[in-house]
């Protein structure tokens, strides 16, 4: 999982290369169709946003075709955004490529294009979901129905700069912490124009506090939003009250600064921010060269809970050859492919037995720390519900933060405004 702002999973840059059908022709006609020989295509369609990116998922393929020698296997790649408009167009014409990239955060509006994996589906690709991270299954589920499974996972934690607590003597997060410990810490790091905490901007970094607080999300298992939730609503407008009422965080100066928590952060002005797992290691190794630490969300009323993320693959509804592209999708989402993203550290795996790999990838001054952190808080992660319509509500509620957190609009009214224009 890239590093990037927003919520999003995946960099938006890279070289565009135009998304066909399953087939890989020029006609865009679907699997089974096409391919070399008697031997069926299957195009896996993936977003990559550097050459680093498209080489790392060659390899992943390569994998696959030494794995499936009796199936043609074709990589496309398009940068993040022009992946899910192509997606989209491609969805529209039934023209999607049978085994597709897909993220958690955008599945909602996607579903009509992914064939449900019944138990037999995940037999024909080899597939156990015992093998994975606990809560992976709700990556690419939606609604009770499974899409597709996660090649990596992801979660939330807060980020501590250690070089500003030790200089105000403000208590370290650790394992275990609660929200008064939390509040403790960002009251005595906030000294001298700097701020205990930085709030945040993207629908991940400024959710999980509440979740985790309250024990609830702002929409259930079966995709309805309940946003006003009377208990995600006192927990939100505790979130809000960190830079209105007890002013250890500073407002955001505007709606374009989607990353404001994650900047103050990494430029030394607040103590604390939350981000995701994926930003772990360039947080540690910062330009900055303060010395970096990280913890679990603090636990709430039920414990910490963080919600799980992550990016994956599925087949398309109007894959004309099934069993060829779940065997792909196996293949992608096996231990060799798995061991593979797991060596080169670019991202932390699904499947639970190459986690340790991406441990040992890690500069052993900082392993030990990012493992007992990583452990701790995927034990506890649940499944971030969405409705169909998230992306939208996103894009309503990210600009309103920076009203809220001036005091021009309370946390209540602008949950109780999204519930009454989003929900279903």
């Amino acid at each position: 999982m890239k590093k990037l702002r927003v919520g999003a999973v995946a960099a938006a840059a890279g070289i565009a290369v135009v998304l066909t059908g399953c087939s890989g022709g020029s006609d865009g006609s679907n699997a089974g169709s096409g391919g070399s020989g008697d031997k069926p295509t299957i195009v896996v369609d993936m977003w990559s946003g550097s050459e680093s990116d498209t080489k790392a998922l060659q390899e992943q393929v390569k994998f696959a075709q030494e794995a499936n020698p009796d199936i043609n296997i074709k990589l496309q790649t398009a940068p993040w955004g022009d992946y899910f408009t192509k997606l989209t167009t491609n969805m529209a014409s039934g023209n999607m490529a049978c085994v597709s990239g897909m993220s958690g955060a955008q599945l909602g509006g996607y579903t009509a294009g992914f064939r449900e994996l019944s138990d037999e589906d995940l037999k024909t690709a080899g597939l156990d979901l015992a093998d994975f991270n606990v809560g992976a299954d709700g990556i690419l589920g939606f609604e009770g129905k499974l899409y597709g499974l996660p090649f990596d996972v992801a979660t939330m934690l807060v980020y501590y700069n250690q070089d500003m607590l030790t200089a105000t003597g403000a208590p370290t997060p650790e394992i275990g912490w609660s929200f008064d410990d939390f509040d403790k810490t960002a009251a005595a790091a906030t000294k001298d124009g700097k701020f205990g905490f930085g709030m945040g901007m993207g629908g991940y970094q400024w959710v999980s506090l509440p979740i985790s607080m309250s024990g609830t999300q702002p929409a259930n298992a079966d995709g309805k939003l309940e946003i006003d939730n009377a208990d995600f609503v006192k927990a939100a407008e505790w979130y809000a009250g960190l830079v209105t009422d007890k002013k250890v965080a500073a407002p955001v100066a505007s709606a374009s600064d989607t990353g404001w928590g994650e900047d103050q952060y990494s430029s030394g002005n607040a103590a604390m921010a939350v981000d995701g797992t994926w930003n772990a290691v360039s947080y540690l190794t910062n330009e900055s060269g303060f010395a970096a630490g990280m913890a679990p969300l603090p636990a709430g009323a039920k414990g910490s809970v963080g919600p799980i993320l992550g990016s994956g693959y599925g087949i398309a509804k109007t894959c004309d050859n099934p069993e060829a592209a779940l065997k792909v999708m196996g293949s992608l989402l096996g231990k060799d492919a798995q061991d593979y993203i797991a060596s080169s550290g670019r991202s932390f795996p699904a499947r639970t037995e190459s986690q340790p790999l991406y441990f040992d990838s890690i500069d052993e001054k900082y392993r030990d720390q990012v493992k007992s952190v990583f452990e701790a808080a995927f034990a506890s992660t649940t499944p971030l519900y969405m409705t169909k319509n998230w992306d939208k509500l996103d894009n309503y509620i990210q600009p309103n933060l920076v009203s809220v957190y001036s005091g021009q609009m309370t946390m209540a009214d602008l949950l109780k405004n999204a519930q009454s224009q989003f929900g279903n």
